[in-house]
């Protein structure tokens, strides 16, 4: 945990207060920048140490070493070392709630979110069910990597929305994936294994209620995050479709403001004029304007 601590603060410092400097965001971008900052570097980091864990252990060429030799008691050092870095950096996230004096009306969310985190890591490195834990937690951190980063590019140009397209693809992919993953292992593999009582001293925990509330908590997750993303994709869309109209209108009544502006301002020369003596050189101007006068108006 100390040392999460450490690399999270030399990240901030050297790196996301530097460019933040340079942005001059405001304290709203400030605080999501910095949390996008954050969060991408931890994703990107278990990303790649997980994948490598799965290839070296010939997991992702073999799924059935997802329930295979049930309960995983024995595991290598690096993917025990792996479940321990990532219970101690969302351990962190509580306190680091205080150090960056996040708002009150986001606090509530910021525990959901590491609570979640907590207890489906915790949940799978305590029911040996270590195998599937790090498939999914390798798939949902490379769909939340792809997320931050584009929310990082999006600070920096307003513009950029690519990133996001390609990222509501794959959200919906992981999903699916994670929830056809725990049902093959769930439903089909555990449930046709041959020892299927609970034994605490052995670690296996492959009875029907243990499968049922696990196969339970991940669908209800699932589900939890797929209600955010679209209430997330359809306040883009309004926000996006509200924009467009309003653009339009201001330009059209800025078009319509300078016509009138310059009819004003014919109608003040013309007074002017006819309050003055008429010389040969002002009744030119004024028919000069009066003609580019009613040629605008046939124009409109």
């Amino acid at each position: 945990m100390l040392v999460a601590i450490i690399i999270h603060a030399i990240i901030q410092e050297y790196v996301l207060d530097k460019i933040n400097r340079k942005m001059h965001f405001s304290k709203t971008k400030h605080s999501k920048f910095n949390e996008s900052g954050q969060l991408s570097a931890f994703y990107l980091f278990s990303c790649v140490w997980g994948t490598s864990i799965l290839v070296s252990e010939n997991y992702i060429s073999d799924p059935t070493s997802l329930w295979r030799d049930y309960p995983h008691t024995l595991i290598p050092f690096q993917m025990k070392f792996f479940y321990i870095l990532q219970l101690a950096y969302w351990f962190h996230a509580f306190p680091e709630l205080y150090f960056q004096k996040t708002k009150k009306e986001d606090i509530f969310r910021q525990i959901v979110y590491i609570g979640l985190y907590l207890f489906h890591i915790a949940g799978a490195y305590l029911l040996n069910l270590t195998h599937l834990g790090l498939v999914l937690l390798v798939l949902h951190y490379f769909v939340e990597f792809l997320f931050h980063i584009s929310r990082l590019f999006y600070f920096s140009d307003e513009r950029y929305q690519k990133g996001f397209s390609l990222w509501a693809v794959l959200f919906v992919l992981g999903r699916l994936l994670t929830l056809i993953l725990s049902v093959l292992t769930f439903g089909f593999g555990l449930a046709r294994a041959e020892d299927q009582q609970l034994n605490f001293s052995t670690g296996n925990f492959n009875i029907l209620a243990v499968r049922i509330s696990v196969l339970a908590s991940i669908c209800m997750a699932q589900a939890f995050m797929m209600w955010k993303f679209i209430n997330f994709q359809l306040r883009r869309w309004r926000e996006h479709s509200s924009s467009q109209p309003q653009s339009v209108k201001k330009k059209f009544v800025t078009a319509k403001g300078k016509t009138s502006r310059k009819e004003r301002d014919w109608r003040i020369l013309h007074l002017i004029l006819n309050g003055k003596k008429r010389t040969v050189k002002s009744e030119r101007k004024w028919n000069k304007w009066n003609s580019d006068l009613k040629w605008s108006r046939l124009a409109s």
